[in-house]
């Protein structure tokens, strides 16, 4: 089975040789299929190396993005049929099966863990929809390449910094709560958000944007936690579909944004991808130390950085096409998307092997026997 492994990644190794030729020989539109299948070859040889298991989902996705940019045309119609009518239910989909996967006790952590909460909450809507104006006017992007920034940081976290916490040995618990919570505050902050600071760059109508997250989000959460709530482990069969139709839907997603917006990211592709780093890590960084800085747990500190730097990109993509700017408002999403599961999954691989200080000492304690 190792073999198997190797030999995909000697084909990766290949097929970005033969890509390295043919720009050398300067054939660039011919690249194309030789990248696909680089990024491919690579994502399935990844799977064979715990310690690079994680990337595969990521390294799938810049196979899909290849796609969308050297064949756009495939991504926008079929016939008459627009495929980005499509992001909408995608989004919904993936929605339902975040809230299957939710219950009423999620929510419930709002008491159990009040201060957590209400830092994690106050962080997610303060520094990174500033780090977004900031660095959108930084850049000096055009107005609606500006306004995707600063929704990528409006945006609340999403089931991808759940699977990171627990990687990186975080509070669990205190993860789920603030992504629920943050979700459910989505159609009240996400917009006043925006109008507050996209609104220089872009008209933002706040009814408008509140009715499209509840549409989205809100909606189909509560009809998966109805779901759960009724049919709780009677159909495991949606328990194994729902994440592998999450990660297709989020795939096809981007394809779909990449292709529509395939000339400005040829002209700002650098300049965003540079953008997504520095909002990112920024949100890590500012996260984390500020929870240092309030003296809460490691554990805690780990949770509120991930919450924080890891933005929910496709409901992003789904506000940008409900406001009818998918090629421009949503190129950020599509850009910011990808390049945080990258970060996150590094992070947390890194936190993973480094035990919490308060779990250490908690166990410590436990260890030592009484008078």
């Amino acid at each position: 089975m190792k073999n198997s492994y190797k030999l995909l990644l000697a084909g990766a190794i290949l097929c970005l040789l033969a890509a390295g030729i043919m720009l050398a020989l300067g054939q660039q539109s011919e690249t194309g299929p030789a990248l696909v299948f680089f990024f491919i070859f690579l994502a399935l040889a990844a799977r064979g190396y715990p310690a690079f298991k994680g990337f595969s989902f990521t390294i799938l996705i810049f196979a899909a993005v290849t796609v969308a940019m050297y064949y756009p045309a495939y991504l926008q119609k079929i016939g008459s049929f627009e495929l980005k009518s499509l992001i909408v239910p995608l989004l919904q989909i993936i929605m339902f099966g975040m809230g299957t996967a939710m219950s009423i006790k999620d929510f419930l952590g709002v008491v159990k863990m009040p201060k957590g909460v209400l830092v994690g909450l106050l962080c997610q809507f303060t520094i990174m929809p500033v780090l977004g104006f900031a660095i959108a006017s930084l850049f000096a992007f055009p107005p609606e390449i500006a306004a995707g920034v600063v929704l990528v940081g409006s945006s609340p976290s999403g089931l991808a910094s759940n699977v990171m916490a627990y990687l990186a040995k975080a509070n669990l618990a205190l993860s789920v709560t603030l992504t629920a919570v943050s979700t459910v505050l989505a159609p009240l902050m996400t917009p006043l958000l925006m109008e507050t600071f996209a609104g220089q760059f872009v008209p933002i109508d706040f009814v408008a944007m509140m009715l499209s997250i509840t549409k989205i989000v809100i909606l189909p959460i509560i009809a998966g936690l109805l779901f759960n709530y009724f049919f709780h482990g009677k159909a495991k069969w949606l328990d194994r579909a729902m994440p592998i139709v999450s990660m297709g839907g989020i795939a096809f997603i981007i394809m779909i944004i990449t292709a529509a917006g395939r000339d400005s990211l040829l002209t700002i592709g650098l300049f965003l991808i540079l953008a997504a780093i520095i909002h990112n890590v920024a949100g890590y960084f500012l996260g984390y130390w500020g929870c240092r800085a309030l003296k809460m747990k490691e554990q805690d500190c780990r949770t509120i950085a991930l919450e924080v730097g890891m933005q929910n990109g496709g409901l992003a993509s789904g506000i940008a096409l409900e406001m009818g700017k998918v090629a421009t408002i949503g190129l950020a999403p599509a850009v910011f998307g990808p390049w945080m599961n990258i970060s996150g999954s590094s992070l947390a691989t890194w936190w993973r092997d480094k035990e919490p200080v308060d779990k250490d000492k908690a166990s410590t304690s436990a260890e030592m026997p009484e008078n």
